[in-house]
């Protein structure tokens, strides 16, 4: 094979993948106007490939399932680009204050997204059984995320390591979850900016004995 037709072959798979994620993402685009119009029960996958212009093979082949299609609507919505830059400062970050302060972070955006992105969407599908079991799985990983902040925490903090690493991650899990944001936010009217700067105190002063 010459030269030109290694180009020509690489620009080719690269071509595909490229309509293939555009496609991806107008699918998914076109399947969260749709489950917000009209809850996740009441769309077909049908619909969704007649709205967006393609085969319902296609749909298929990309997500398997109309579950398929729900799970990533909402994982997009959770770990978009602004998550994956707080993540990344979390994996470099060794200072056990730092630490709790991007955890505040992510809770932030994981869950302003989450207001913003589907939570119009969460209101017309409450009682959506396969909405529930994604939002279940999406917990358990957020908790395994956790893990490792947790664990520098243990190693490297007095307070944390007499708590215990079971006890650390609870209190991490409980105090970044969607209910304190639920309640602070979109109940009693705090700011993002305020939950977040609550947040990292309140996480400094349980985990490090700070006041």
């Amino acid at each position: 094979m010459n030269d030109n037709s290694k180009t020509r072959r690489r620009y080719d798979v690269r071509l595909r993948s490229e309509r293939a994620s555009g496609t991806r993402q107008r699918i998914l685009d076109v399947a969260k106007e749709l489950f917000t119009a009209r809850g996740v029960e009441k769309v077909t996958i049908n619909d969704i490939s007649s709205a967006a212009g393609v085969s319902a093979p296609t749909v298929y082949a990309l997500f398997q399932s109309k579950t398929g299609i729900l799970r990533a609507v909402v994982e997009r919505s959770f770990f978009g680009p602004r998550y994956a830059e707080i993540a990344k400062q979390a994996e470099n970050a060794r200072d056990p204050e730092e630490i709790l302060r991007i955890t505040a972070s992510i809770s932030r955006v994981i869950l302003d997204a989450e207001r913003e992105e589907i939570g119009l969407m969460r209101g017309v599908s409450a009682l959506s059984p396969e909405l529930k079991a994604i939002e279940t799985e999406l917990e358990t990983v957020r908790f395994k995320l956790q893990e490792a902040r947790a664990n520098l925490l243990v190693a490297s903090v007095t307070v944390a390591r007499q708590l215990g690493l079971a006890r650390v991650r609870d209190i991490l899990w409980m105090y970044t979850g969607r209910d304190v944001y639920r309640m602070l936010v979109l109940e009693r009217g705090w700011s993002s900016d305020e939950y977040e700067s609550w947040l990292a105190e309140t996480l400094i002063k349980a985990l490090m004995g700070r006041d």
